[in-house]
């Protein structure tokens, strides 16, 4: 009786071996030059990328040396590739008229890569508030995230930390920080612009974070009509009255249009004012310098009469 067995085919030791080193060689990342024009910038990515002085500085390094660190991007599934870190890198080179730009490209789902790209930015030295406080609630969600599939734990004690902590950690800040930077986020654009250009002090930002979004906008009229931007305590007081429900338009008008004590203890002069008790030929630092003199005068005197 014939057997029935079926022939079973064994690959050779030579296709064993090659396909172990191609599966080993596809776990390797390889840096690719990927076209510029096929790497998308990351969704709602919050760091600003603009054309400063510190950016031409960079344009100019990668003409003469090229990128000299890969960016981090992944697959777009609608083509291309979703830049992770690297993007003023990638507008350097666009500035520097390069075509290519070197790449890590990796796997990444978008916790991951929301971490990944706020690290790689969390590094510079000069950050505005408005990208810290968007990138650390970006990362605190992904971390969030992914605390509910593995527990959060502190590699040092094991024991649980909350997300915020960890990130506060991470960032070289504290928790406290940390929060009133993400508070933030609650500010409207307009707001948030003044913030990034030192209009508005932090303390007083945080706190004009509690109020409605329809009362930040009707601030921002309160504070054009006054030509005044809010400091600590009458920041403090505008969300106090909005928390009571009594915050009109009007009774901003009133706390904007009030003196501060640092305008009370201030002394100003116009150019036109002092003008004609000096020489034409007097700079203002000369004024400035002789009205000093004039004063130190007039105190010595007036000591001296004191004394009699």
């Amino acid at each position: 009786m014939k057997s029935s067995a079926k022939k079973v085919e064994l690959a050779s030791v030579d296709d064993l071996f090659s396909t172990e080193e191609g599966r080993q060689d596809a776990k390797l990342e390889k840096i690719q030059e990927i076209p510029l024009s096929e790497l998308h910038p990351f969704k709602n990515h919050p760091f600003k990328v603009k054309d400063d002085e510190a950016m031409m500085e960079t344009a100019d390094s990668i003409k003469q040396y090229g990128v000299l660190v890969p960016a981090i991007a992944r697959p777009d599934p609608e083509g291309g590739y979703e830049l992770v870190a690297g993007h003023r890198r990638h507008r350097a080179s666009e500035l520097a008229e390069k075509e290519t730009m070197p790449v890590i490209v990796r796997d990444l789902d978008d916790d991951a890569a929301t971490i990944i790209m706020v690290d790689s930015n969390l590094q510079r030295e000069s950050l505005l508030p408005s990208e810290r406080a968007f990138a650390y609630k970006m990362k605190l969600d992904a971390m969030k995230h992914q605390g509910e599939r593995v527990d959060l734990t502190s590699s040092q004690v094991g024991t649980k930390l909350r997300a915020d902590e960890i990130l506060a950690q991470q960032a070289g800040s504290s928790r406290n920080q940390v929060q009133r930077y993400i508070r933030l986020t609650e500010l409207i654009p307009e707001l948030m612009d003044m913030v990034d250009e030192k209009k508005i002090a932090l303390n007083p930002a945080y706190e004009l974070s509690f109020l409605k979004k329809e009362e930040q906008v009707d601030l921002l009229d309160a504070m054009d009509s006054e030509q005044a931007t809010p400091s600590l305590s009458q920041a403090q007081r505008l969300k106090k009255y909005s928390q009571e429900g009594h915050l009109t338009l009007d009774m901003m008008r009133v706390i904007m249009g009030e003196e501060k004590k640092s305008d009370l203890d201030r002394v100003t002069f116009t150019s036109d004012t002092l003008r004609k008790y000096f020489p034409k030929s007097y700079t203002p630092q000369r004024m400035q310098e002789t009205i000093i003199k004039l004063l130190e005068a007039w105190q010595k005197k007036r000591q001296r009469d004191q004394e009699r």
